[in-house]
């Protein structure tokens, strides 16, 4: 029995850091995948085997040693998610520490343990192998690891009583609205392992695919009706979301009056970008008018984000070079380096955007083109893909 499972990764639209202070933000998915491939081994092998395919590195315990570490687990319960005790995460600890896992992937660990306690939540103590690759860079703010706690639950869940799914069904198929309600709480289980107090939007985003509208904890699912593209490039440049944060919050303290009128700015931007996306489209005209509209959000957004100190060298370098060509760029998330978007009208021709490409790459960048706003997880079955 074999089951592969995909989850979109996202970008913020608008909105990022002032979120933070009460302002709307809009996020969206892109058609840029974590890969899952589930197999149920058909020999009696004993283990459970756990590989990252795109970094070579293959993990694997006997399935008696992963029952020895959560001596009280005797039923999964994948209807009902979990959230990962102390105890547990000590007991998870220990089996990432026996894997030894190389200086320069330390980073996976958290993964790793996210994969154990998803797993043996919803699949309990069976043997199997499970292959993850990714078409989106890690920790670039592109949420890579909510789309790998999706696509790994949704591959789970796929082969558990808790969802009714189509095995015979030819190609990729969803999950129905409350599956996708269990999924999405599954995957924030496994963001929680992975970074502590995460957001719950970039899982959201992931499971339910299109755009979110989100403000104060509250979010709203909106899809889009025109087909947007964009440009997006990575600037490798790492950076520290917390340190970023506590800079803006910091900056807010110093200048209480000039911040709020930018927040409120930010906000406003967030509710016109959202009204744009959703309004419909009847014609090419009308296409690009929305397009040009979005280009002037995505520029003042990004001078918003500036007057709030979080761009950096290496997005300045982007913003340049796209406006050579006439093309509005703005830094997504975090900021302090991370991705940077680019809007690319459906009017614009391919050898303007290798020309782009091009000279981004020459500036040591990765460049990666995205389809906005596309469906979210979805699972199929051997065979069928």
């Amino acid at each position: 029995m074999e089951v592969k499972a995909r989850a979109p990764g996202k970008i913020i639209l608008s909105g990022e850091h002032a979120v933070v202070h009460g302002s709307t933000a809009v996020a969206a998915s892109i058609d840029l995948y974590t890969y899952i491939t589930l197999s149920l081994p058909s020999d009696n092998d004993d283990t459970l085997k756990f590989e990252f395919k795109d970094m070579a590195l293959e993990f694997s315990w006997p399935i008696a040693r992963i029952k020895a570490a959560f001596p009280n687990l005797d039923v999964p319960s994948s209807s009902t998610p979990a959230s990962c005790s102390i105890e547990s995460m000590k007991s998870i600890s220990a089996l990432v520490e026996e894997q030894h896992i190389p200086e320069a992937h330390i980073a996976l660990a958290s993964g790793v343990s996210a994969f154990l306690w998803l797993y043996t939540s919803i699949q309990g103590f069976k043997p199997a192998t499970v292959v993850v690759n990714s078409d989106l860079p890690l920790g670039s703010g592109l949420g890579s690891s909510a789309a790998f706690c999706v696509a790994l639950s949704a591959a789970l869940l796929a082969l558990s009583d808790s969802v009714n799914v189509d095995i015979k069904h030819e190609g990729w198929l969803m999950f129905g609205a409350s599956e996708l309600d269990l999924l999405n709480k599954w995957a924030f289980e496994g963001e929680k392992i992975i970074h502590g107090k995460p957001s719950g939007i970039d899982n959201t985003v992931s499971t339910f695919g299109n755009m979110i509208k989100f403000r104060s904890g509250n979010l709203t699912c909106i899809k889009s009706n025109i087909p947007l593209k964009m440009l997006i490039t990575n600037t490798k440049v790492g950076r520290n979301t917390k340190a970023l944060v506590a800079g803006v919050s910091e900056r807010t303290l110093r200048h209480p009056n000039a911040m709020s009128f930018v927040f409120n700015a930010v906000d406003s931007i967030s509710n016109e970008l959202a009204a744009i996306i959703q309004s419909p489209a009847p014609d090419e005209l009308s296409i690009t008018e929305k397009e040009e509209k979005l280009e002037e959000l995505m520029e003042m957004n990004q001078g918003l984000l500036q007057s709030m100190g979080v761009s950096h060298a290496s997005i300045e370098t982007v913003l340049r070079t796209t406006l050579k060509y006439k093309l509005a760029s703005k830094l997504t998330g975090a900021g302090g380096g991370g991705c940077v978007l680019t809007l690319l009208p459906t009017l614009l021709s391919g050898t303007v955007v290798d020309k782009v490409i091009a000279e981004l790459e020459s500036c040591g960048f990765q460049c990666l083109l995205a389809g906005i706003g596309g469906n979210g997880a979805e699972i199929c079955f051997a065979g069928s893909s």
